[in-house]
């Protein structure tokens, strides 16, 4: 499964614009603060924290703030995926875990079978968890359904 475009497993990688979209696109641009189907409250991006603080349901913010905030959070989300990951990756399969852990969580990640299954080089069985993790607060959500989709044909093809 791990084919041409390997990345380098001693340097520090970082999603693409491909990757980058594919959150935009999930998460949904939202310029003032809303409650998400888990019940956190999240704006721009599906940003959570400012300077470390929980987001407030008063909050408002532009596009360019999104981005910024967007920029910020991915930093944070590839570094987990950095640090958790133990075997190297495609582009594509560090953009899809990018995403993946930025909806999910880092806590979630570390403590899931995908993952463990990644580090014992299993990526075939690794893609087979995205589909797993569609729900919010034990409720199918569709969209979560089509992200993860979107995030296993990532990992296991790339896509445009």
């Amino acid at each position: 499964m791990v084919a041409s475009g390997l990345l380098g497993s001693n340097k520090m990688k970082v999603t693409s614009k491909n990757g980058k979209d594919i959150i935009k696109k999930y998460e949904g641009f939202r310029a003032a603060a809303y409650v998400c189907p888990a019940g956190v409250v999240t704006i721009g991006y599906g940003t959570t924290k400012i300077n470390g603080n929980p987001v407030s349901e008063n909050m408002k913010i532009t596009t360019a703030e999104a981005n910024v905030l967007l920029d910020e959070d991915l930093f944070i989300f590839e570094k987990h995926v950095n640090d958790l990951v133990k075997v190297d990756l495609t582009q594509n399969q560090f953009d899809a875990l990018v995403s993946f852990v930025y909806n999910v969580g880092p806590g979630a990640f570390k403590k899931s079978t995908l993952l463990k299954k990644l580090n014992l080089e299993d990526y075939e069985g690794a893609a087979n968890e995205f589909p797993r993790w569609n729900k919010a607060n034990k409720k199918v959500l569709p969209g979560l359904t089509r992200r993860r989709a979107t995030e296993k044909e990532l990992f296991e093809n790339g896509i445009s």
